[in-house]
């Protein structure tokens, strides 16, 4: 199919969570110390890479859709309205009859730090048959986001036979990972069949065991010889190789506002950098949309609250 008659720019496939952002926590003594802790108001948002990134392209003009799977509870139909309301196509959501949505508690401390209190429920559901199912929707995308690897313990042993059959539809396929980044294995075989992979610093660390971030990326580069490759590096911007030895840093971004939540910003980044490759742009400019994208996210608590139109991130680069 031709590119240009695709009428999804990128399905967000994977984990999606209800977000129960509880701050301040005062990190430094332990909870049996403390018979009580006063917080701020707790408000649900909605987080996983499905809603994040989902919603964040959107924001920025992209044709989207959500592929997951959630609870026939309340926090299900919250998760399905909010992603309605920005824009998100809904119409690959599973709405799975004996499982609760999934949740996470985000306990955010006044050390800038996380701990994250999750309930897996509806999300670990999403497998290898669900995605088989619906394999004639990828021929309708351009880009298909993964994540996370690491956090699909019913898919990851299945992804590179998943990920073989989704690309010969001519889709494109980025894997972002969590939970602590887990290990090679099985994520060596899965790399041949990525297109983009960019993991995080730490994640990066735990998986290659290496030190230096080049060094990383040459690791995944002999599984993957064809991917957009490189890691993230918070507030140090990104490395990113296109190809076996090109190299390009992206400069961080300086957030528009004072930072506040930094949960969901490599999220944004993948959302920031889909949407350049989509515009048709160089990996660079791509990268530094990525970076403003994570620098809008960590203005404001949750994810995706601070991500504004293209208009906008195109101002943020330019400043």
């Amino acid at each position: 199919m031709a590119e240009n008659s695709r009428t999804i720019d990128c399905i967000v496939c994977g984990e999606i969570c209800v977000d129960l952002p509880v701050y301040t926590v005062d990190r430094s003594r332990p909870l049996i110390e403390c018979s009580i802790g006063y917080v701020d108001s707790i408000l649900p948002g909605s987080g996983g890479i499905v809603a994040n990134s989902g919603i964040a392209m959107a924001r920025l003009g992209l044709r989207t859709s959500a592929f997951g799977c959630i609870g026939d509870d309340l926090w299900g139909r919250f998760l399905r309205k909010r992603l309605v309301d920005e824009g998100v196509g809904t119409s690959q959501l599973v709405t799975v009859k004996d499982s609760a949505s999934s949740v996470t508690v985000v306990v955010g401390g006044d050390d800038g730090e996380h701990t994250f209190l999750f309930h897996a429920g509806a999300s670990q559901r999403f497998n290898r048959s669900i995605i088989e199912q619906r394999i004639e929707v990828f021929e309708q995308c351009k880009y298909a986001l993964f994540g996370y690897y690491a956090l699909m313990p019913a898919l990851e042993d299945e992804l590179s036979d998943v990920f073989r059959q989704l690309r010969g539809s001519g889709c494109r396929i980025a894997l972002d990972t969590a939970g602590g980044g887990g290990s090679m294995t099985p994520l060596d075989r899965i790399l041949p069949h990525v297109d983009i992979y960019i993991p995080s610093l730490a994640e990066a660390q735990s998986q290659t065991k290496q030190r230096d971030p080049q060094s990383m990326v040459e690791l995944y580069r002999r599984h993957a010889p064809h991917a957009l490759l490189g890691v993230k590096l918070g507030d140090q911007g990104a490395l990113l190789s296109p190809a076996c030895g090109e190299w390009i840093h992206i400069d961080p971004v300086t957030p528009p506002g004072l930072v506040i939540d930094t949960t969901g910003a490599g999220d944004c980044f993948y959302a920031g950098l889909i949407t350049g490759l989509v515009h048709g742009r160089s990996v660079a400019e791509s990268g530094k949309l990525g970076a403003a994208a994570g620098a809008c996210s960590v203005t404001r608590t949750g994810a995706v609250d601070g991500v504004g139109d293209f208009a906008s991130l195109q101002r943020l680069v330019r400043s």
